[in-house]
């Protein structure tokens, strides 16, 4: 059964923050499943994640929500050239800060974007990115998008991995962005092949077919 968006965000949000959280200096530099960014990079990435939700849950739209949990997705790509200048601008921001000050900073962060996501009623409707969303839609891709970093940040080392709902949750919105299921598939594969983080086999692509992918990433 599918967890409620802000029960499945506080979830994902705490298995994610027990693993940085247990991450000593000597760790920082280890590779990620993000292309080109260390661990230290990709915690600041996180916190940059949770302070954008902090934020969406304290600025009401003022006007109906024009997406939700999948088509919110939709949009993801349309500017590779800002895509890119981002990556580059997370590398060289998260070199300025020891890594301990960036840990205890997502950290923070998170556990206050949870606390304020979660007071609010799943209907009211939030701005972010230009977006007007509902507060139970903007949770679930909070979530997701912690489930996927969640991964990223485990590909190289020896800790705990993501959530099942938070990957039952990311399976639903790519098959939701591609309009199509893949029965007998688990979770993690179509969210992980779905979103680029995984090479599909001789099976799966030919169940894929024509599918486009990273569906986002």
């Amino acid at each position: 059964m599918a967890r409620a968006p802000m029960s499945l965000v506080r979830e994902a949000y705490d298995a994610l923050a027990s693993v940085v959280g247990g991450l000593a200096d000597d760790r920082a530099w280890e590779p990620t499943g993000c292309t080109g960014w260390a661990v230290r990079d990709l915690v600041w990435h996180l916190r940059a994640d949770a302070v954008r939700g902090l934020v969406a849950a304290h600025t009401p739209a003022g006007r109906p929500a024009d997406c939700d949990a999948v088509t919110y997705w939709g949009a993801w790509g349309s500017d590779p050239a800002a895509d890119e200048r981002s990556r580059r601008m997370t590398r060289v921001e998260a070199g300025l800060h020891d890594f301990a000050s960036l840990r205890e900073g997502y950290l923070e962060a998170a556990a206050a974007a949870v606390a304020a996501l979660t007071a609010l009623p799943d209907g009211a409707v939030l701005a972010t990115q230009g977006r007007a969303i509902s507060a139970a839609d903007l949770a679930s891709t909070l979530a997701v998008e912690a489930t996927l970093h969640h991964a990223d940040l485990v590909a190289h080392l020896v800790a705990a991995g993501p959530t099942a709902a938070g990957l039952a949750e990311s399976r639903r919105v790519v098959e939701g962005l591609l309009g199509r299921s893949f029965d007998g598939w688990a979770d993690a594969r179509v969210a992980l092949v779905g979103t680029g983080r995984a090479e599909p086999t001789a099976a799966e692509r030919d169940d894929l077919r024509d599918a486009r992918l990273p569906v986002f990433s």
